[in-house]
């Protein structure tokens, strides 16, 4: 008996040594955490650092402090957290446009192995594709049949080496469809370019297109998410109406390449934190109609790296419109 109590001390006091060694290399955060942002304050990037931001703050009782470094596709702002010290103390708020895209399109030659992944702390589940009343363009199915029948007769706008352009890309592949693909320039220039009858079709977030979808100005034709977002309205997916065409944006949080791996899964459990707080959902709810989502460190691995293999296959003709 007097073994089996020693046994069970001795593993208890083990466990607790464990514990507080793992508590004292996890003092983490110790001072503000600079975020690195990779496009410019006012988007729907941006406005997800900030959020997080504020709730991090809330829960550590440290700053993290938004530095916006937009320009080259978010290269600029890559390439700054590259150059940072692996201390924990700055990290990279990113997505796929920018972490698998411009790889893709041949902008970077940095990978997913690039930085240390921590988490995937949102995801844009908001884009719809919308056509213009002129158009003609009422369904899905409308604008596959025009575009087989008379390929390039439908004008999609996007920015060329983009996300949306690859977006654009995969629904051909997907459909075997042809699409004219056009300079249109960023979201405000595609919605003016849609009311003015320049171009057809375009990826647009629903909340830009929502006031013209409803009085009838523009047909909100699908949304390419794995499950209808509900605060789209009556928007269907894709894969419900026979087109398995799935491309949603991830949020990314990533650190410098050589970051302490506890720093690491600790900031991925304070975002998962985050994500639990009604607060917090209710701002993504009503500022970008974005439910709530978040996948830790291996499965964000997992994803991304599933994604980088999709789009690869579009690698050729997404350079060569550059």
């Amino acid at each position: 008996m007097k073994k089996a109590i020693s046994a069970s001390l001795v593993s208890a006091l083990l466990a607790t040594a464990v514990s507080s060694a793992f508590a004292a290399e996890t003092e983490w955060p110790t001072r503000p955490v600079q975020v690195v942002v990779i496009a410019n304050a006012g988007g729907d990037t941006d406005f997800n650092a900030r959020t997080m931001a504020k709730y991090f703050t809330k829960l550590t009782g440290k700053a993290m402090v938004i530095t916006n470094v937009a320009g080259g596709g978010g290269t600029l702002a890559a390439e700054q957290v590259k150059q940072a010290d692996p201390d924990g103390n700055t990290i990279l708020f990113t997505h796929t446009g920018q972490m698998i895209v411009n790889e893709v399109a041949g902008l970077t030659e940095d990978s997913l192995d690039a930085f240390d992944i921590c988490c995937i702390a949102g995801v844009d589940k908001g884009t719809v594709f919308v056509a213009s009343k002129s158009s003609g363009l009422k369904t899905l199915e409308d604008l596959i049949s025009k575009s087989k029948a008379e390929p390039s007769s439908v004008t999609y706008g996007t920015e060329m080496g983009s996300y949306s352009h690859l977006q654009g890309l995969m629904f051909e592949g997907l459909t075997d469809t042809k699409l004219k693909m056009v300079d249109a320039g960023t979201v405000s220039e595609k919605v003016v370019a849609l009311l003015g009858d320049r171009i057809d079709l375009a990826a647009i977030s629903y909340g830009s297109v929502q006031d013209y979808v409803t009085s009838g100005e523009m047909v909100a034709l699908g949304q390419p998410n794995e499950e209808r977002n509900p605060l789209l309205g009556d928007v269907p997916t894709f894969k419900e109406q026979g087109v398995d065409f799935v491309m949603e944006k991830p949020y990314i949080v990533a650190f410098p390449d050589g970051t302490d791996p506890a720093i690491i899964e600790k900031m991925s459990g304070i975002v998962k934190q985050i994500t639990e707080m009604p607060a917090y959902e209710e701002e993504l709810r009503k500022t970008f109609k974005q439910p709530v989502s978040y996948f830790d460190t291996n499965q964000s691995i997992d994803r991304l790296t599933n994604t980088r293999e999709d789009f690869m296959k579009y690698k050729d003709e997404l350079r060569q419109s550059k």
